[in-house]
């Protein structure tokens, strides 16, 4: 059933994310993989995506900047490891600066994207350097930014979704 998001720390250094989104799996991997579609939905509400690049091949970067209510500036990069579309999207994440150069602990980040029926189930694994780098991210808010920002997609894939039957 499409809706809330499920976020669930497992083990010290992990985080699984799980959702339902009513729109085809390509359509859900294409919003994830193109910088155009990320400026429409990537990031909370009061945090929106304004830089966006995305180079996506194996050791490619997708780099981005969302800017808060004001002006802060919060940049990250993630370089993509595997890239399999529709089904599936591994990459390592930091914070970064302007130059996309990375700052802080990385995550390593798995996404699976599962066609069922005319949805598709959107499965992420996050894996921490440590359990006090995984819960000092969801101290900062990170479960209730990532929450917002997959309702935000789900919103943008209504926006973009051919309804069934349609042309």
């Amino acid at each position: 059933m499409p809706g809330k998001t499920q976020l669930i720390p497992e083990g010290d250094r992990e985080l699984v994310m799980t959702r339902v989104f009513n729109a085809p799996r390509e359509l859900v991997f294409k919003a994830w993989t193109e910088a155009d579609a990320l400026l429409q939905w990537w990031g909370p509400r009061t945090f929106p995506t304004r830089v966006c690049t995305v180079d996506l091949r194996p050791g490619g970067l997708w780099h981005y900047c969302m800017v808060g209510p004001q002006g802060e500036e919060s940049w990250g990069i993630a370089k993509y490891r595997e890239i399999v579309p529709p089904e599936r999207l591994v990459y390592t994440d930091w914070f970064s600066n302007k130059d996309a150069e990375p700052v802080g602990e990385a995550l390593e980040m798995t996404f699976e994207f599962r066609a069922e029926g005319n949805t598709t189930v959107l499965h992420g694994r996050a894996v921490f350097s440590s359990k006090e780098h995984r819960d000092g991210n969801l101290g900062m808010g990170m479960e209730e930014g990532m929450s917002e920002t997959l309702e935000r997609l789900d919103e943008y894939l209504e926006t973009v979704a051919t309804p069934a039957g349609g042309n």
